[in-house]
């Protein structure tokens, strides 16, 4: 009978006040990225090396967002530069989507993970973590006002239109919610990386592009 790892207390909102409490006086991308840097609203930031803002211009009409900063964009301090980044991209590109018309970023902005040995395996947010953070999230979405939002990956769906939606069930079609005009659902692009063959990851990327395809049916509409 497999033993359940003990549930971690959950921290002190004295200590970690959420990323409220971080918020700047003037909320302009700008303004935001500086002071992200200095979030401590939950205890991600200890370990992490840089605080991940989002990356486009204010008057990108598609945004992207996706779960957390990986291991290359905690180096870099940039969202969506590793190997994920560039299967969005190229995904991006195929669907005729411009790269300046997009708006990337992550509900959660340190990077969380576990360290074996030298490497640092990506662990994914809990609960807590994710409320903390949502209040960047809520600005850039309020900066920018997109007129398409791409979610990512089960973590930033579930975020933002609740716990019982299903990517699996509803990816790739046009939903009606508050965050834009159209919002959109798929896997992350990390999911497809970690495909266990080269079959199935490639039945995983044709299905990515595929979404992101529909995706730039409506961007063409705008």
């Amino acid at each position: 009978m497999a033993v359940r790892a003990p549930r971690q207390p959950r921290p002190d909102p004295g200590d970690y006040p959420g990323g409220q409490a971080f918020l700047p006086e003037k909320h302009t991308l700008p303004t935001l990225r500086q002071a992200v840097t200095a979030c401590k609203g939950c205890p991600l930031y200890r370990n992490a090396t840089h605080a991940v803002f989002g990356e486009g211009l204010a008057s990108a009409r598609v945004m992207l967002i996706g779960e957390q900063p990986g291991d290359s964009e905690d180096l870099a301090g940039k969202p969506f530069v590793g190997p994920s980044g560039r299967l969005l991209d190229a995904a991006l590109q195929a669907a005729g989507i411009p790269r300046s018309d997009a708006y990337v970023t992550n509900v959660v902005k340190h990077f969380k993970y576990t360290q074996r040995g030298k490497r640092r395996i990506h662990d994914k947010p809990n609960r807590y973590e994710i409320t903390a953070c949502k209040p960047w999230l809520a600005e850039e979405l309020e900066v920018v006002e997109p007129d398409i939002v791409v979610l990512l990956g089960a973590t930033a769906a579930q975020a933002l239109l609740g716990g019982t939606f299903r990517v699996t069930k509803q990816r790739g079609q046009a939903l009606e919610t508050e965050l834009a005009r159209w919002t959109f659902a798929t896997v992350h692009p990390s999911s497809v990386l970690r495909a266990p063959d080269e079959d199935t990851r490639r039945v995983a990327k044709d299905d990515f592009f595929h979404d992101l395809g529909v995706v730039g049916q409506y961007f063409r509409k705008l």
